[in-house]
């Protein structure tokens, strides 16, 4: 999944959990899922700043 797709699903997640009467069941699972996706969104950051630090360093990709 592409960093953008995943920012845009947390923010779906986000609205989501704003509904005071989800089922506890539902607020775990989606719970769950934006944890992964938060996971996901910071190894695609983290590797971007690898690969600007290294352009940087080089002058290279």
């Amino acid at each position: 999944m592409k960093f953008e797709e995943a920012f845009k699903r947390l923010n779906e997640i986000s609205e989501e959990m704003k509904n005071n009467e989800l089922p506890l069941e539902q607020a775990v699972a989606l719970y769950s899922e934006a944890a992964k996706l938060v996971e996901t969104c910071k190894k695609e950051i983290d590797s971007a700043k690898l690969t600007i630090k290294t352009i940087e360093n080089n002058g290279t990709e």
